[in-house]
């Protein structure tokens, strides 16, 4: 950033605006690319999976390769989300990275990814990023001889709409409500640091069980690393048959019970002592965790169901109502219990008292696991450090990668139509009822004097 700012004498009438001067942020991440062997690593895979005929690359040319991945990289540090929006680039600073005039068009960028896509560069680039993220964060590595404890590594989905011209394979954005929209999955490896490992892109109906093993397997084999053995996913991966393939496997997964798969605590056998867990600023036990077992069945029943493991746990915070506990009040009968005053709902600034409570229970959550051995307070604090290890770091690393902008056309938040007609509609009979309330207030009123006045003339009478 540069301020600008009046000489020492005069007089500052007004305070000095920030004046962003292009390229300064870029200096971070273009030292960090070459020190840590990104940009070397990706150059020189490209340049062997490259096809003769793209622009360019005839003969292949290190200079514009090297070039054209700087571009790529650079793009959010240039301000620009897509290459769609080098259409409009005027900047200096992508020129100065490539050592050229002006930087590469948008027309020329899209064609070299589009030839690399048909060259099959993607599995290359792909293997060429596991093994530059596996050097750059597991520095120690322990030897064959001398395994060490299994390491956790977190695996999750994240869905980003594509609006295009072009029907693409639709699937439930859960940024947006988990609407069914043209859309493109992204299958992110993190490990038990929250370092992000691997990401890899696929149609919007992929479904996490299916990219999930090859995740595991292709990150394996670009690493030469053992076998990746405790894995923790969301309940997108609860699945019977899934979890008894990778359990063949030798691995260990760490998932959540679906909460139509058990009804309550009676759905589990040998649940253990309750023990606590979590507690709030003020002290108060908010969690609460015990072992239990559960099993699942397959969907072919000659297969012996799947023994997991269990971590159960009351949630304190959040109550809900027990069913079928108590007998339904007669709805005749609901004033039955109330003093005469407070029967009067016809009167102006009447309120409703509130009804007895019903009978509640903490909200009971399930963490299983296929492995054997692990204490429920372990289990419990290894599937929810998810949240920190993956679901933040999500958030943290999209945002300024620009991955969690969504692709094509360019989209403005509108005004939902058809609710905004309901709004409107429930609003307007709020307002004729509150206004026939009131003349029906006035009504009653009347007729109640009027009722006075006709016994104070009947008892007239009578004397």
């Amino acid at each position: 950033m540069a301020w600008s700012s009046s000489g020492a004498g005069e007089k500052k009438l007004n305070a000095a605006q920030p004046v962003w001067q292009e390229g300064i942020g870029s200096l971070l991440r273009l030292s960090a690319a070459q020190q840590t062997g990104l940009l070397e690593a990706l150059v020189k895979a490209v340049i062997e999976v490259a096809d003769p005929t793209i622009p360019g690359l005839r003969p292949l040319n290190r200079a514009v390769v090297e070039g054209l991945v700087l571009t790529l990289l650079f793009l959010p540090v240039a301000g620009l989300a897509r290459t769609w929006d080098l259409r409009s680039y005027t900047g200096t600073m992508l020129a100065r990275l490539c050592g050229r005039e002006r930087a590469y068009s948008q027309r020329y960028t899209e064609r070299f990814l589009a030839k690399l896509a048909h060259a099959g560069a993607a599995e290359r680039l792909t293997q060429v990023v596991a093994r530059w993220t596996w050097s750059l964060w597991q520095t120690e590595q322990a030897s064959p001889d001398q395994p060490s404890l299994p390491t956790v590594f977190y695996i999750d989905g994240h869905r980003k709409a594509v609006y295009s011209d072009v029907l693409v394979p639709r699937g439930p954005v859960g940024k947006l409500g988990g609407k069914i929209l043209g859309c493109r999955e992204l299958v992110v490896l993190h490990d038990a640091d929250g370092h992000p490992l691997l990401a890899t892109t696929h149609r919007g109906d992929y479904h996490l069980t299916s990219g999930l093993p090859q995740m595991l397997h292709c990150y394996e084999q670009a690493t030469d690393q053992m076998l990746m053995r405790r894995v923790v996913v969301d309940r997108e991966g609860m699945a019977a048959e899934f979890l008894a393939q990778l359990q063949l496997e030798g691995r260990q997964v760490i998932t959540l019970l679906k909460a139509d798969q058990y009804e309550g605590e009676a759905s589990f056998e040998q649940i253990g002592e309750w023990q606590p867990w979590r507690f709030n600023r003020s002290g108060q036990m908010i969690c609460e965790v015990a072992a239990a077992r559960f099993a699942l069945s397959r969907p072919d029943h000659a297969h012996p169901p799947v023994e997991v493991e269990v971590a159960l746990i009351r949630d304190w915070r959040k109550l809900l109502v027990v069913e079928g506990t108590a007998e339904a009040p007669d709805v005749q009968d609901w004033q039955a219990d109330l003093a005469a005053q407070q029967q009067r709902f016809w009167e102006e600034g009447w309120q409703a008292l509130p009804a007895p409570p019903a009978p509640t229970t903490p909200k009971l959550i399930a963490v299983i696991t296929t492995g054997h051995g692990m204490k429920a307070l372990e289990l419990a604090q290894t599937y929810f450090r998810r949240w920190n290890c993956q679901e933040n770091a999500i958030r943290d690393w999209l945002i300024p990668l620009n991955l969690d902008t969504n692709h094509g056309y360019a989209k403005e938040p509108v005004v939902n139509s058809e609710l905004a007609k309901r709004q409107r509609v429930a609003q307007g009979r709020l307002q004729r009822l509150e206004r026939l309330a009131q003349a029906s207030r006035a009504r009653l009123s009347d007729l109640l004097e009027q009722d006075h006045q006709l016994q104070d003339q009947l008892r007239g009478y009578e004397q």
